[in-house]
């Protein structure tokens, strides 16, 4: 894997996160699972691959599944601002010794010129500009069931080394919003944004490369309730791993749930604006369990161990390494499993201001 994390090359204009490439094993039950439950929307499909999107999304899709042999993630797909982008990306991570392709055509359907890199951090990122528009749902009032998706939010990577994968993506012209630190400045997860929001894709500590979750949108607490309730009227609360809460990092309102192949989904809302340019960044202590859950309840230790494979650009699944330093997970489980760790109840366990 290249070392080098930076470059003297313009990194390509990123607007947002836009969509994510996952390999599931049995298509048949991802579509039941997405489809049937999550309410998310065909946009095309056939027998191996299967293109969906949120109500308020224009382009093609926001997720790809595609059935293949291992369950995996192919690539976290960001848009760029113009077709010049793209190639300021391919030649950004030429520069920076990573593998990369390009196609005129695209990768997936729905997608034109794009290029596909395996980043320092052995994730497979692409960049593109050419979409095809397709109905916005918006206004299909209809089509709204009571757990309703509105968009895509954010990605959420795990990496062995924070502080290097930071580097990595402030580089590329990513800022951070939010992170958890210890008293001597060790970084353990950061949330970096390029839309106005908490976060277009997050660095979290563990083994890794693996993603950890890929979060929808939707407008009201009361809608994820809905989804719970959905659940477990189908007799399926198992893919319910944690939640639903209120996180202290970001704000939101969250569940997390599980499809036929363990990929991780969350559910999202309300968290707030940080388009501002001297927007404070949040530092949370890591001893304050309300990072985690804004009520303190307890992490279920799947959503610290646990996250999916990414492949690399021939389709193989990336080795995992794992991390060499301390862990976050060392510092939040107690000897009882869930103990509470601040230092001091007196402590607010976390600052606001300019920390980095």
């Amino acid at each position: 894997m290249t070392t080098k994390l930076t470059t003297g090359l313009p990194a390509p204009d990123v607007l947002r996160c836009a969509y994510m490439e996952i390999q599931v094993t049995n298509l048949k039950a991802s579509r039941e699972f997405y489809v049937d439950i999550l309410g998310l929307h065909v946009t095309a499909e056939d027998d191996k691959t299967l293109y969906l999107r949120s109500l308020e999304e224009f382009i093609h899709h926001n997720i790809v599944l595609r059935e293949g042999p291992v369950a995996a993630v192919a690539a976290f797909a960001f848009r760029v601002r113009s077709p010049e982008d793209v190639d300021r990306a391919e030649a950004y991570y030429k520069a920076l010794g990573c593998k990369t392709e390009r196609r005129v055509n695209g990768f997936v359907k729905g997608i034109g010129d794009s290029v596909r890199v395996e980043d320092p951090l052995g994730f497979p990122y692409e960049f593109f500009y050419d979409v095809q528009h397709v109905e916005r749902l918006a206004w299909r009032y209809e089509l709204y069931t009571p757990g309703a998706l509105v968009r895509l939010d954010h990605f959420n990577q795990i990496t062995p080394d924070v502080p290097r994968a930071l580097e990595y993506i402030e580089g590329l012209g990513f800022r951070v919003t939010e992170d958890i630190r210890d008293d001597k400045g060790t970084v353990y997860a950061a949330w970096v944004r390029r839309k106005s929001t908490v976060h277009d894709t997050a660095m979290t500590g563990g083994a890794g490369p693996r993603m950890h979750h890929i979060a929808f949108a939707t407008h009201e607490k009361h809608n994820i309730l809905a989804i719970c309730d959905k659940l477990g009227a189908l007799r399926k609360s198992d893919m319910i791993e944690r939640g639903p809460g209120r996180h202290g990092v970001s704000n939101a309102f969250y569940l997390y749930i599980r499809d036929p192949d363990g990929h991780r989904i969350e559910i999202y809302t309300q968290d707030y604006y940080t388009g501002d340019p001297d927007n404070p960044v949040v530092s949370w202590d890591v001893h304050d369990n309300q990072r985690r859950d804004w009520w303190g309840t307890p992490v279920v230790p799947s959503w610290y161990t646990d996250g999916s494979l990414v492949l690399d650009l021939d389709g193989k699944p990336q080795p995992v390494r794992e991390r060499e330093h301390t862990s976050e997970m060392a510092v939040t489980i107690g000897a009882d499993g869930f103990s509470y760790t601040r230092k001091g109840d007196e402590e607010a366990g976390y600052k606001l201001g300019n920390t980095l």
